[in-house]
């Protein structure tokens, strides 16, 4: 049975995704802002946002909150860590890949975790300790026990393109023996597919503490694990991640020692 926080999450998600919904049919009307090169904000990510923690904190006044949009309200242990719209380049031009993603972490640590994709109406849900859903069904990572054959997803993010040729060369190491690796536009849904086994393992520099606290929950939950670039585990302070299960995750390690520099590496 989902904990109250999830059910809060819950509702907060579903309001923001409705917001998003109602956005669509006149996305040449959106006003959109460059926060910076190649970072785009949309009204459309502060009206989400703005539904998410009205909810939240409806339920939870005291608790401290991180918006992608809104920045730090609050100071505490329990942090509510969200991403009104992950995707958001993908939603501007009509691509229909993106979610909502709504983490509360105790002390930096995430507890309970809600990616929901209101296209497809996929609902990824998860408490510390209680395993990962997707609706109603119980999510394993993928079985896969060595980098042959695996599909892997990845991004390229715009906030550190200085490390782009170091990426590309992971990303190219890791295709000598991946079946393939996919670049969908949304972090936090590329974790849930791989909590749910459509990836096997996932990587990407430079991520913020909303792209990746909902989905490493929901990936540890299904029964994988998460690192930094060095095999460190625990939610990476430099936003260098690996996801997969027990057996990808080492693998993953080793080639990010093989191709990217000590700066990297030691983040």
């Amino acid at each position: 049975m989902p904990r109250p926080a999830v059910n809060v999450a819950v509702r907060a998600a579903r309001a923001a995704g409705s917001v998003i919904l109602r956005y669509m049919n006149r996305l040449d009307s959106v006003n959109v802002v460059e926060k910076q090169r190649m970072d785009f904000v949309s009204e459309v990510d502060r009206a989400a946002e703005a539904e998410i923690i009205r909810e939240l904190k409806r339920a939870y006044p005291r608790h401290a909150f991180l918006g992608e949009e809104s920045g730090q309200t609050g100071k505490g242990p329990l942090m509510w860590v969200i991403d009104p719209l992950d995707g958001t380049h993908n939603y501007l031009r009509g691509i229909p890949h993106f979610c909502v993603s709504i983490a509360m972490l105790d002390h930096g640590e995430p507890m309970y975790a809600v990616i929901y994709d209101p296209l497809r109406d996929e609902l990824f849900t998860s408490s510390k300790g209680d395993g990962a859903y997707l609706n109603d069904r119980r999510l394993r990572v993928g079985k896969r026990e060595s980098l042959d054959g695996a599909m892997l997803a990845t991004g390229f993010p715009y906030r550190q393109r200085a490390h782009l040729d170091a990426q590309l060369d992971m990303t190219r190491k890791l295709l000598t023996q991946a079946e393939d690796i996919r670049r969908t536009g949304s972090a936090a849904l590329d974790l849930a597919y791989t909590a749910a086994g459509r990836f096997d393992g996932y990587f990407e520099i430079g991520l913020k503490p909303w792209d990746l606290a909902a989905g490493c929950l929901l990936v540890r939950e299904a029964g994988g694990t998460f690192t930094d670039f060095s095999g460190r585990d625990g939610l990476p302070e430099s936003g260098n991640l690996i996801a997969a299960n027990h057996h990808l995750v080492p693998a993953m390690v080793r080639v990010a020692g093989e191709t990217l520099p000590p700066i990297l590496l030691k983040a």
